[in-house]
């Protein structure tokens, strides 16, 4: 019976000690697991503030390349459409239109903004249809003449091209009516041609006359045209080239340098602003360090004046303490006119054992009189130590 109750005992004890290891175990998986939590929200907004960040350094980017190459890149083609018109009012019955066909074309996009830039080298062509009828084949070669002009009626440029149709033989033109013939007569196709006219090569705009319009005669009174229009192309080179000519290439070059450039600000402005921050804590840090020790120095009991040692020569420092009191005048209101307190504590000597008690005492400017050189002083913010010697 005592054997088994001894069992039991120790069972129970056993049990006892292990509830509080259990508990504590518990208590810490709590504790990691708090921790661990915590830990982990702090990542997630890291990791959303860097993704938001990163975001919106890409659309700053994104937007810089945008308004360069909007800003940089002139328009690369324009097109407008150019009408033909006759005068009338002929003296003779027997010629209808007694003028060469005459067009003004406007170089202005939306009738607002211009369409070339200055300096900017431009191709000006224009492009006819004109129907193979016997009337276009008799005229033979014909002159085209393009004038621009600013917004003043100042006249930039004169050119003139001549042009012509294409010859196609009887023989030829019968062969392709029979051939085209479907066409023709389902009306998908016309018989025309189509003539190419460049007027200008290189056409650069004057920035102190910029081009507004054009003026477009042809030589020909009879000509039969369907449709003409006006075309301009920039020759683009070096950089603006590069954009025209591979514009994904260099949109992805130009984001990513935007990309570069402003996350490369980012880093060393909070590179920079850390730096400062550990600055101010290490300098705050040597601060409150300063003001322990001082702290210390006034707390610590093994200072002369906080357990107040008697020196042994006691006659000597009672005699040199009666020689400063008599150097100091009367502080009193009938003097405060002539004198003025000193800002800061002055120490006085007194010898013993050759050490020296400073002890603050308020004195007077022009009544401070030092008896005693202090030498080898070490300054505090309220406390000074110095060692006296006689002057």
């Amino acid at each position: 019976m005592q054997s088994s109750t001894e069992e039991l005992n120790s069972e129970d004890s056993g049990v006892q000690d292990v509830g509080p290891q259990i508990r504590g175990l518990v208590v810490e998986i709590l504790e990691t697991m708090s921790d661990l939590l915590v830990w982990m929200r702090w990542k997630a907004v890291e990791m959303v503030i860097i993704i938001c960040v990163i975001l919106l350094v890409f659309w700053v980017a994104l937007f810089l390349y945008g308004s360069f190459y909007y800003s940089f890149m002139p328009t690369a083609n324009f097109v407008a459409p150019v009408n033909f018109f006759h005068r009338t009012d002929c003296p003779s019955p027997h010629h209808p239109m007694c003028s060469f066909p005459m067009a003004n074309v406007s170089l202005l996009k939306n009738g607002k903004h211009q369409v070339m830039t200055y300096g900017q080298p431009y191709q000006i062509t224009l492009k006819l249809e004109m129907p193979e009828s016997p009337t276009n084949q008799q005229l033979g070669m014909f002159l085209v003449t393009i004038t621009p002009y600013s917004k003043a009626g100042q006249i930039i440029g004169v050119s003139s091209r001549s042009a012509m149709l294409h010859y196609r033989s009887s023989l030829l033109q019968t062969l392709g009516t029979l051939v085209f013939s479907p066409m023709f007569l389902s009306g998908m196709s016309e018989q025309k041609q189509s003539v190419t006219v460049e007027l200008f090569s290189e056409f650069k705009d004057d920035s102190y006359k910029p081009t507004v319009g054009a003026m477009l005669e042809i030589h020909a009174p009879n000509i039969q045209i369907y449709k003409a229009n006006l075309y301009i192309f920039a020759h683009f080179t070096g950089i603006r080239y590069l954009l025209y000519q591979f514009p994904l290439i260099s949109a992805l070059m130009g984001v990513m340098t935007n990309f570069t450039f402003l996350s490369l600000i980012i880093v060393l402005s909070f590179l920079q602003f850390n730096l400062n921050g550990r600055q101010f804590r290490r300098k705050a840090r040597m601060q409150q360090e300063e003001m322990d020790e001082i702290d210390d120095l006034f707390d610590d009991p093994s200072e002369p004046h906080d357990r107040g040692i008697i020196p042994e020569n006691v006659d000597t420092m009672d005699s040199n303490s009666a020689d400063m009191e008599e150097s100091i005048p009367d502080v009193t209101g009938e003097d405060s006119d002539d004198s003025r307190e000193l800002t800061k504590d002055e120490p006085i000597c007194e010898d013993g054992n050759e050490e020296t008690i400073l002890r603050r005492r308020h004195l007077s400017q022009d009544s401070l009189q030092a008896p005693q050189v202090l030498t080898e002083t070490t300054d505090k913010n309220y406390y000074r130590v110095g060692v006296c010697s006689s002057s």
